[in-house]
């Protein structure tokens, strides 16, 4: 028998090799500086005092518990009226005088009036009277004035440091590809 010569092949692949370096990403945020100051409110405040006034002066005079220095007054004051009274008594006695020529009994009539006193008076009265008293009152007052400050606020940001190495991908060939025939007998 014959034999027939056979071929023989053996063949490889191409093999690659692929190899990766991952990217690397930092992020880092460094904290923003921050300051905050409130400064402290002012309060002013001020003050009216109530007054009370009490005046009791008009009592005291009905009482006849004057001052030395008002019933000096009120005496001169009353001299000078009396005075006045007086001049104009005797200026019309006088006018009268001057006219006795008219008739009538006129010195008998002055006699007369200059010797009686003129009639007292009397009526019931309260000592002091109502109301003598005089009361006035202003009340006080409380005034507040609040300034408020508005809080400083400084705020200073930072931006985020970012650190990146991209990745890399290598493809390398990890084995050629072959042929090989042989030849077999």
């Amino acid at each position: 028998m014959m034999r027939i010569p056979q071929l023989r092949m053996e063949a490889t692949f191409a093999r690659l090799e692929i190899s990766t370096e991952p990217a690397q990403l930092e992020i880092a945020q460094p904290p923003a500086e921050m300051t905050i100051e409130q400064p402290k409110p002012e309060l002013e405040i001020n003050v009216i005092r109530p007054r009370l006034t009490i005046d009791q002066s008009q009592a005291w005079a009905e009482m006849n518990l004057k001052h030395v220095f008002r019933l000096i007054e009120d005496a001169a004051k009353d001299g000078y009226e009396t005075w006045l009274s007086y001049i104009e008594t005797v200026s019309a006695q006088g006018d009268e005088l001057m006219k006795i020529e008219n008739g009538g009994d006129v010195i008998a009539e002055q006699a007369q009036a200059n010797s009686e006193d003129s009639p007292l008076e009397f009526n019931i009265g309260f000592v002091p009277s109502p109301f003598s008293v005089k009361i006035d009152y202003e009340p006080g007052k409380l005034i507040m004035d609040w300034k408020i400050h508005k809080p400083l606020i400084d705020v200073k940001p930072h931006r985020p440091v970012i650190h990146y190495q991209p990745g890399a991908v290598h493809i390398d060939l990890a084995q050629h590809n072959s042929l090989r025939i042989d030849i077999v007998t």
